[in-house]
């Protein structure tokens, strides 16, 4: 009884301690994802087989992001036996979660919870009984298409299966895809999916004619850990990350030709997660000592690290749908929401464009006025020519500059009122069209 309330203690000083956005929730926890309306997270962990005395189960948690803070503890716990949910998929049209267990795949239902706070999401074991999962082994990489109508699975014995949902008629059966499956990622318009496994090249597959399309080769002593298509408004880029003697890098591929197009060292440690963001613009690496690395898709530069965001290696890592935050999960038992900082996502405050802007507009009316400065010390009646002179270029110029404005903003395409301007400059800031247009300030200023 003494050491019960002595370890009640140990993890209340534990909680104080921990950051409102990091939780640890008392199992090592392997997956992690958000649930449709992105307030509500799904955590799938536990000990495994054996009496380790650690449960085996799924969590849910709430994230506020008014307040960045995660449950203290979780809103809903449902445990899986002797079985450890090591992977899962969630329904992206509200259907459930399908979890990997050690020797088959077990599918869980969205439950609405009465309590006096008012209604809440809970879990439940679904009546449905999926026979095409029964007895196929350990699952390592399970996934939905965006739109929900095919799932896909990767097995630790290689062995690559896709199905249409929710009828299970299946589209491909592959026994020998690799000699391992780690990953699997479909593409944006669910046409292709990819596979990289442990032994031989990633793998792309026409889900559409059932047949291999591609072969993602490697160089030198690669080896691939994981896949993600980063689905920008241009054409989707395929993303692989790599390891080699010196760290990770992450690979990308033109998804046109299937051919490798870039590489780029990111981390010097072995990475165990990756994810990319709906909206294409982020990608997201966890690595064994526990750090979290946000980086920009289009330029491949690291735009945040998150140091030892967990004690034990990253094993699982989920962009929320709209892309404003990133969950984090680790062996520690910890999960971590970092939020994404909106105003650098593509490398380049819009402070800093606006201060150019505000420059050259300086600059430019610095020009206009010097012009006539020079023939200031004459007579007093060319004195009070140039004065009114000097005001009428200065309208002149006033004329010019929003001429010159309406000009540029007419290039980027924008309408209406400064108000509506600067929130279409965002949205364009954040889709990456932003900085093309860019030396359009200096062409016409």
């Amino acid at each position: 009884m003494h050491r019960e309330r002595e370890r009640e203690r140990e993890r209340e000083r534990e909680r104080e301690m921990e950051p409102a956005n990091c939780k640890k929730y008392g199992i090592p926890l392997y997956g992690a994802s958000w649930i449709s309306d992105d307030n509500y997270l799904v955590f799938a962990g536990g000990g495994g087989e054996g009496r380790s005395g650690i449960r085996n189960a799924l969590l849910l948690a709430r994230f506020d992001f008014e307040s960045n803070c995660l449950n203290d503890q979780p809103v809903a716990k449902l445990g899986t036996g002797s079985d450890l949910p090591y992977r899962m998929a969630v329904h992206p049209g509200g259907d459930g979660v399908i979890c990997s267990l050690p020797k088959s795949c077990r599918c869980f239902e969205w439950d609405t919870v009465k309590s006096t706070d008012g209604n809440k999401l809970g879990l439940k074991p679904s009546d449905k009984v999926i026979d095409e999962l029964e007895d196929v082994g350990q699952q390592l990489a399970l996934i939905f298409n965006n739109d929900g109508s095919v799932l896909a699975l990767g097995g630790e014995d290689g062995k690559l299966r896709v199905f249409k949902w929710p009828s299970m008629e299946i589209i491909l059966d592959v026994s020998n895809a690799h000699a391992s499956v780690k990953d699997l990622d479909f593409s944006p318009d669910g046409k292709f999916l990819v596979s990289v496994g442990s032994g031989g090249p990633g793998r792309v597959w026409d889900v559409t004619s059932s047949k291999p399309v591609a072969s993602l080769s490697k160089e030198h002593d690669e080896v691939f850990g994981f896949c993600k298509f980063s689905c920008s408004e241009r054409n989707p880029v395929l993303c692989i990350t790599a390891m080699r003697g010196q760290g990770g890098s992450i690979v990308k591929w033109d998804t046109s030709s299937w051919k490798r197009a870039s590489t780029k060292h990111v981390v010097r440690d072995p990475v165990c997660a990756f994810n990319a963001s709906a909206d294409g613009m982020l990608l997201a690496v966890g690595t064994i000592q526990g750090d979290v690395l946000i980086i920009t898709s289009a330029n491949m530069h690291v735009q945040n690290v998150v140091r030892k965001a967990h004690l034990g290696l990253v094993t699982a890592l989920m962009f929320s749908q709209d892309s404003r935050a990133l969950v984090s999960v680790s062996l520690d038992s910890s999960a971590r929401v970092t939020m994404i900082k909106d105003a650098k996502r593509n490398g380049l405050s819009l402070w800093i464009i606006v201060l150019v802007i505000l420059l050259a507009i300086a600059g430019y009316y610095v020009k206009t006025k010097g012009t006539h400065g020079r023939f200031y010390g004459r007579d007093q009646s060319s004195i009070c020519f140039y004065r009114n002179q000097e005001l009428v270029d200065q309208s002149r110029a006033c004329i010019s500059l929003k001429r010159t404005l309406d000009a540029f903003l007419h290039t980027l395409k924008l309408k209406g009122s400064y108000l509506d301007t600067w929130k279409q400059i965002r949205r364009m800031k954040s889709s990456g069209k932003l900085e093309s247009y860019f030396l359009h300030i200096f062409v016409f200023l």
